[in-house]
């Protein structure tokens, strides 16, 4: 919720390092592949995904960015209040920049399910509106391959034994604009700050 969210905003002390959260290549000739998923609000996101994969520990993830994308695409530079609104359609999203020799995209992918509630339409816990909804965000063919590959598995696994259908979507990345800096790696800098009681391990 928004008040929630907001609150304590302003009265963090916590020091904070952010160069702990990079990580470089493991292979210097090698690129970074992008992995975008939203799944309610991108503090607790960005911030699960962190803590079991951190870079500094080297497994796989180098860099994250909360942001928006999915939305109306007449609108251009998306804010906060206005997403929160739910007038511009975006989902708050995590782009994550991961080494494809370490961690796969097929088990990213797996965690995101992992870690929040994919049967819910447009709500995660107390947190209501699109800009709350589980997606999968693709780069390219073969992402959408795998995604819709994992999927499966993980309905056929954890869903359809208890009666329950994911409704996650699966859809091309689109513009992406990054949140402002205060959400940057928002619960690292406000470790008290407010969390989605969904994202954690369900598995």
């Amino acid at each position: 919720m928004v008040l929630g969210r907001l609150k304590g905003l302003l009265f963090s002390t916590t020091k904070f390092e952010p160069t702990i959260y990079r990580a470089s290549m493991s292979n210097t000739s090698g690129a970074p592949e992008i992995a975008t998923f939203a799944s309610g609000c991108f503090w607790g996101t960005e911030h699960i995904f962190l803590k079991y994969y951190p870079p500094a520990q080297n497994k796989g993830i180098l860099k994250t960015t909360v942001g928006y994308t999915g939305g109306n695409p007449l609108v251009k530079n998306p804010d906060y209040k206005s997403v929160c609104t739910g007038a511009t359609d975006h989902a708050e999203t995590v782009k994550i920049e991961f080494d494809p020799a370490i961690v796969t995209y097929d088990e990213l992918v797996e965690f995101f399910y992992k870690t929040h509630d994919p049967t819910t339409v447009n709500r995660q816990g107390g947190d209501t509106g699109t800009q709350y909804r589980s997606a999968i965000f693709t780069h390219g063919p073969e992402q959408e391959k795998v995604a819709k590959r994992v999927t499966e598995e993980v309905q056929a696994k954890h869903f359809t034994p208890k009666g329950k259908k994911i409704v996650t979507t699966i859809e091309p990345a689109r513009e992406w604009w990054d949140a402002e800096e205060y959400h940057q790696l928002y619960l690292y800098k406000n470790p008290n700050g407010y969390q989605c009681p969904t994202h954690r391990l369900h598995w």
